[in-house]
């Protein structure tokens, strides 16, 4: 298998659910701005999303993949597929109690998660309202991650990764079609949360049939397998997801600040999970189930050699686009979202908080690189370990520089939280004897570097005032931004092939 090609097809379906991901955004925050409406919708979906982040996409997959795929490489097909039908009823069951625990509960969720709200009633009974609408989300998208699960370790890389695309379709939908059907009208997007999750479950049923690998209601609690899945799962929660429990606390905190506050965290944080799923994610995809197949076959230099790939293409990609965040902030944000309620003061505001979280950017992507290195091995507790230390320091940041920054503080917090989070465990894989870098790093970096400062450099001159991106009509903001975004990646891969980078060095495959 061909990774850098199955890079390229999980990037391009992720990149076109990202577009749309945009496009919905730009919607919701021109149909409802930034305020009370939009405050209890975020905080409404953020806890189930985040449940989503810690356990379906999180905890579940880092501890249900390695075991797959070694069931597969050394057991058969006939093991393997009652191994997936007794997880997958497991799942259901557990899934379909938390649901209504969730649901009857939402209340209690909401006054811990946001009880800056509990001030303002109107807020707080509709973010509880919303809560109970979105909850079911966890069920429907924990059994897609399964799913998704199952289709990556068959190297269908293509179906999971276009399946979010159908969320984004039922919010533009909603927003655009169905809110004045609702009272309030922002109760649409709790909806389409709802309707998105059933989409894309069934969205993957067809696939799974193809290979023969549709689950089958089987209980079986004593199964080995399932087992060993559920010992990895309960410390995966917190070493694979440190930094979503970051943002439910960052929630906390911003519920405090001035109202807006958790909508320009969130704009800022959906412009930030652009690269990450561009990059992060879509390596981390693909590069679990090669290196659980490598750890299955004892291939140590192979392991080393798919984390050191991995590293180099985060580092080619990562930093670029982090410095392009930060230098083309307001461009981005007067593109997308400068539309009728969200005026120039919350563009100037997510602006403060999106330039913060660039600064991590790098880290949230290596993250994504650097924890499979273990979760492949079935090794939980070195990340578990690094992931308390990164949760502590990320909350003491938080109280550092919330007064001084407020929003923006918070930000800042999670970026440096992940930049700690990368660096422990780089260190722990160098210690453990796990991955040993490829020569020739330091020329990569540099070359990186005097291509990064092109880039940065053109943009600077290119790039319109502040002024002028506030006051432009909409048509002219997208086409100098698309500009701006094609002369800076030409820079960039004009001087990085002119300094010996050719696209074949970095062909690698996987068996």
């Amino acid at each position: 298998m061909n990774l850098l090609k199955a890079l390229a097809t999980v990037s391009g379906m992720t990149l076109v659910s990202r577009v749309l991901g945009f496009v919905r955004d730009a919607i919701i925050a021109r149909v409802f701005g930034a305020g009370l409406a939009t405050d209890a919708f975020f905080v409404a979906f953020r806890i189930p999303n985040l449940l989503r982040r810690l356990f379906a996409e999180g905890a579940f997959s880092q501890a249900f993949v390695p075991v797959l795929a070694e069931y597969k490489q050394r057991h058969g097909e006939a093991p393997t597929k009652l191994l997936v039908d007794r997880v997958a009823t497991t799942l259901a069951l557990a899934l379909i109690l938390v649901t209504a625990l969730g649901i009857a509960g939402a209340g209690l969720i909401v006054y811990i998660s946001a009880p800056g709200f509990t001030d303002e009633p109107e807020k707080f009974g509709l973010t509880v309202t919303m809560l109970r609408i979105t909850f079911p989300y966890i069920l429907f998208i924990s059994l897609v991650a399964l799913a998704g699960g199952v289709l990556n370790t068959w190297s269908r890389f293509a179906i999971p990764a276009f399946t979010p695309t159908l969320l984004n379709i039922s919010f533009i939908v909603g927003a655009l079609f169905l809110s004045p059907y609702f009272e309030p009208p922002v109760l649409v997007l709790a909806w389409a949360v709802f309707a998105g999750g059933v989409l894309q479950l069934l969205f993957q049923v067809p696939a799974l049939w193809r290979i023969g690998m549709l689950p089958r209601p089987r209980l079986q609690l004593n199964d080995p397998g399932l087992k060993r899945i559920l010992v990895l799962m309960g410390p995966a929660l917190l070493g694979v997801s440190v930094a979503q429990i970051s943002l439910l606390l960052n929630t906390i905190f911003a519920s405090f600040l001035q109202t807006g506050s958790v909508s320009w965290l969130y704009y800022a944080d959906r412009l930030m999970e652009f690269p990450t799923g561009l990059l992060g994610v879509a390596l981390g995809t693909i590069l679990l189930p090669s290196l659980s197949r490598a750890h299955a076959d004892e291939r140590r230099e192979e392991y080393s050699s798919l984390l050191d790939w991995g590293l180099r293409l985060t580092l080619m990609l990562a930093l670029p686009a982090a410095v392009a965040l930060a230098v083309l902030a307001v461009p981005l944000l007067a593109t997308l979202f400068h539309y009728g309620r969200f005026d120039a003061t919350d563009l100037a505001l997510t602006r403060q908080a999106l330039i913060a979280y660039s600064v991590g950017l790098l880290g949230l992507i290596l993250v994504k690189v650097l924890a499979p290195g273990f979760y492949a091995r079935q090794n939980i507790r070195t990340p578990v370990r690094i992931a308390v230390v990164t949760l502590i320091a990320t909350q003491v940041m938080n109280l550092l520089f919330i007064v001084p920054l407020a929003h923006a503080g918070l930000a800042l917090a999670i970026g440096l939280g992940a930049c700690l989070n990368a660096a422990l465990l780089y260190r722990k894989l160098r210690q453990h004897d796990i991955y040993h870098p490829q020569p020739g790093w330091s020329k990569f970096a540099l070359k990186i570097a005097a291509a990064i400062a092109a880039m940065a450099g053109v943009l600077w001159w290119a790039d319109r005032p502040e002024s002028w991106w506030v006051a432009a009509p909409g048509l002219h903001r997208v086409a100098m931004l698309g500009a701006l975004v094609i002369l800076g990646a030409s820079v960039y891969f004009a001087v990085l092939a002119a300094l010996g980078f050719r696209p074949r060095d970095f062909i690698r495959r996987a068996g």
